[in-house]
């Protein structure tokens, strides 16, 4: 799998369109085509095969990376690392299991941006609550369902419904939704190549259907994979750094920094530097597992490639 042929989306203008206009010339497969070539790619390490599946899913990234497009990032570069986690599905992916291809690389793709995102915006930090998390990733899709996506601050009633729907507090949404007020509009227009209908961009959104049993068994084996990372970064820290990192950002009660105060004998302003200072130093560690898993997967693609 050579991954100098597939498309880049270049920073030019247009780039983005006619990157849309060249991965729709790649065709779909059906299933039968899909397992003989996964199967070759498997068995064989057969490349041209692999670069067939690869080319034949970039749609699918695109779809799901127009999804993440409110978060300030270049939109060329959250599809870039939708690709990267494309080919690491490929590389993994077992046909013989019954599914197809698109169910099982969602994951993969959807855990790169996420990863990624994560990685480039200080607004989300490793310590944050699973709620928060869900909320930074679902406040735009929550805010189209009840048609509400103009910018500024949302109405009572309709913070009220997103705040049930997320199962976050009322002030979460506020806060989340100003500083994610950036957004762009869904229904932006798409410029499209000569002679094509652009549509707008909530036209590339992907399905978030119900998952199969088998993709929700590939989250978990991300979310225990992100676990492991965080469990390997904290060991950066001395036990002092360690306790009130953990009692702050990681538990389910935090304690308060009067608390911790008292159980180190030093003031509430130490306590919150030295928490600031743990975390800088799992938030530095964590980007760097993230880059050596990436250059690992990409190493491992280049092998396999023979």
């Amino acid at each position: 799998m050579a991954t100098g042929n597939i498309p880049v989306v270049s920073s030019a203008e247009g780039g983005l369109s006619r990157y849309l206009d060249e991965i729709r010339r790649f065709p779909m497969l059906e299933p039968q085509e899909e397992y003989i070539l996964a199967k070759s790619y498997q068995e064989h390490g057969d490349r041209e095969a692999a670069h067939k599946l690869v080319t034949s899913h970039l749609r699918l990234v695109a779809k799901i990376a127009m999804g993440y497009r409110g978060y300030g990032l270049p939109i060329g570069e959250v599809i870039s690392e939708g690709n990267v986690g494309l080919m690491q599905a490929v590389k993994r992916f077992d046909p013989e299991k019954g599914f197809r291809l698109a169910t099982y690389a969602m994951w993969w793709i959807r855990a790169a941006i996420q990863e990624y995102i994560l990685r480039s915006w200080s607004l989300v930090k490793m310590g944050t609550t699973a709620n928060q998390k869900r909320l930074f990733f679902n406040l735009r899709k929550a805010k189209s369902q009840i048609s509400a996506l103009e910018e500024g601050d949302l109405r009572p009633e309709q913070v009220a419904q997103i705040a049930k729907r997320l199962k976050v507090s009322e002030e979460e949404v506020i806060s989340m939704n100003r500083r994610l007020s950036g957004d762009a509009s869904l229904n932006a227009p798409i410029r499209a190549g000569e002679g094509e209908g652009g549509g707008e961009w909530q036209d590339w959104l992907s399905d978030e259907g119900a998952q199969s049993q088998e993709a929700s068994l590939i989250e978990q084996d991300e979310m225990e994979q992100r676990r492991e990372m965080l469990r390997e970064a904290i060991e950066v820290l001395d036990e002092r750094e360690r306790r009130i990192f953990e009692a702050r950002r990681l538990s389910e009660d935090p304690l308060t920094l009067e608390e911790l105060s008292g159980e180190f004998n030093v003031s509430r302003e130490r306590v919150r530097q030295l928490e600031v200072r743990a975390f800088e130093k799992v938030q530095k560690a964590m980007v760097r597992a993230a880059k050596e898993r990436d250059r690992g997967a990409q190493q491992r693609l280049v092998e396999a490639e023979g």
